[in-house]
């Protein structure tokens, strides 16, 4: 049986926390986003809503974050939870926890989860504490591993619940133990913790694979039921249209959002620990309808207004073309196709071509959106604009920010022999929904992309094989990081999630450029994106 806590005083009704989505709910919303549509609405909030719960658990799923939405006593669960409730049951906030028999009890606490609309306002301290009262009744000892930033506000909520350091208790002659923390109740107080509390950190420390394991499959498990559940409320609501084999534009617009999505959380939950495979996106397959209908990126008619520029190098707004203000979106997504070497495999073994108009099953097909990428010259030098969803802007900009500074700080810097370039945004344009980023085209390719043709094309397989250019890749990309985080005082695992590293690339021979001399083979050219 889970444990309770007791119910909170209810805050007013407009701070009750959201609900997952019923299919009225998203029928609703789909509905408004087609009369919004169809009146030209210049503010509209409502497509974010239909999309929020999607985006924010594919956004914490692939961070392999700890968070468990499931109901606390469904079958399989990994942990226990303890669930802070308000007086009309709504669960305000939660804590997952796995327990331990020996070498002493203990609940070792994997995350501590406030519901949005209640964060800020004291409720982590309060569960914290409650958490306290729970091991104080059960006997047990506390544990957690305290990942919080040390600029962040809530850093010391622990420490205010008396929660102290791990090596208070075990003592500074063991390392990795630094960020480990302990509740001590009061039943232990007077009792010599020392070897136990070892013992119990090691054997922690032996599960934690295991423990990151459970929660990323139980993670993915239940996004892909709220992506069911959007595709549900799509077929429900074009039903009619499906039927009668008829198409809209908002159709196509919803379904590609749809699946744009889906292929991207596919892409990016492979590389989840202990992700198997066994909750395969492939649950979900299209209608043949849907999946044959063509593309639509963008909205018919503006969702948010005119055409803005979010940011912008000064003078390069100037050197557009002629009326290409005047529909930017329209302007762009005619553009030619950027051709990166996967997607002309792909074409050439389907045998079509860059024009041929891709459909909503190319797309999963493909395993990438290759409409996001466009290619445009500019003052007669080659540039790509890229599609990204509106919401990313701010990231955008502080992206910017930070490339712009280290193509100054990293300049003349070599990165086993090759060298090191940043190449930020340069302008971003916001239409219909999307944000346009404009930045120079490198002759080079995401080097994920790299390694994938080095192993997997049959012409380059050879090649690598005898130079071993793959792991020449790999190494001058964790060096990169690993150096670029050191100059430029940033923590490198964050930027490894934040920042894509490019390595040069001929794209008529379709191969790595690379350098052979007396010293050895290097590649010419890094940049950081």
């Amino acid at each position: 049986m889970t444990p309770r806590l007791a119910p909170l005083p209810l805050p007013e009704p407009s701070l009750l926390p959201a609900h997952r989505l019923s299919l009225a709910d998203r029928l609703s919303l789909i509905g408004l986003i087609e009369e919004g549509m169809r009146r030209d609405s210049g503010d509209f909030p409502v497509m974010a809503d239909l999309f929020s719960d999607l985006w924010e658990l594919v956004a914490t799923t692939v961070k392999g974050a700890k968070i468990d939405h499931l109901k606390p006593n469904q079958r399989g669960r990994a942990f226990q939870a303890l669930e802070v409730r308000g007086e009309n049951d709504e669960i305000m906030g939660s804590l997952n926890m796995l327990y331990f028999v020996k070498p002493i009890p203990c609940y070792y606490l994997v995350y501590v989860e406030v519901a949005t609309p209640f964060r800020n306002r004291g409720l982590g301290h309060l569960v914290v504490r409650h958490f306290s009262d729970f091991l104080e009744e059960k006997g047990a000892i506390g544990l957690l591993d305290n990942i919080i930033p040390k600029d962040d506000p809530t850093t010391d909520i622990y420490a205010k619940n008396q929660w102290r350091p791990v090596k208070d208790v075990i003592g500074n002659h063991l390392e990795g133990f630094d960020d480990y923390m302990t509740y001590v109740p009061l039943r232990f107080r007077e009792a010599s913790l020392r070897d136990p509390m070892v013992r119990l950190v090691h054997h922690l420390k032996r599960r934690r694979e295991a423990i990151d394991m459970k929660d990323n499959q139980q993670m993915v498990r239940r996004t892909l039921e709220e992506f069911k559940d959007l595709y549900t409320a799509l077929m429900a609501y074009f039903q009619p249209q499906i039927e009668a084999g008829a198409q809209s534009a908002l159709m196509r617009f919803m379904f590609t959002r749809f699946v744009t999505k889906l292929i991207a959380f596919r892409r990016k939950i492979a590389g989840l620990v202990g992700y198997t495979g066994g909750e395969s996106v492939e649950q979900i397959a299209p209608h043949p309808f849907v999946a044959a209908l063509p593309l639509r990126s963008y909205t018919l008619k503006d969702l948010a207004g005119t055409c803005r520029v979010l940011f912008s190098e000064p003078g390069l707004v100037e050197s557009l073309p002629s009326g290409f203000l005047d529909d930017p979106s329209g302007a762009i997504e005619s553009l030619p196709l950027y051709e990166r070497p996967s997607l002309v495999s792909w074409l050439k073994s389907r045998n079509r071509t860059l024009e041929t108009p891709l459909t909503i099953g190319d797309l999963l097909d493909i395993g990438f959106d290759p409409t996001r990428l466009k290619e445009m010259e500019l003052a007669g030098e080659p540039h790509i604009f890229e599609r990204v969803q509106a919401r990313q802007v701010p990231e955008l900009v502080e992206k910017r920010e930070f490339l712009k500074t280290a193509a100054e700080g990293l300049k003349g810097v070599r990165i086993r022999q090759a060298e090191l370039m940043a190449n930020p945004p340069l302008m971003a344009l916001g239409n219909r929904g999307n944000a346009y980023v404009l930045r120079r085209k490198v002759p080079g390719i995401h080097w994920e992309e790299a390694v994938a043709e080095l192993r997997g094309n049959p012409r380059l397989k050879g090649l690598n094989q005898a130079m071993g250019l793959d792991r020449l890749i790999q190494a001058t990309v964790r060096q990169t990081v690993t150096e670029t985080a050191r100059r430029m005082g940033r923590d490198e695992s964050v930027l490894k999630d934040q920042l894509a590293v490019f390595v040069s690339w001929d794209h008529q021979k379709g191969q790595p450029r690379v350098v052979v001399d007396p010293s050895g083979t290097f590649l010419q050219t890094v940049w950081l994106a």
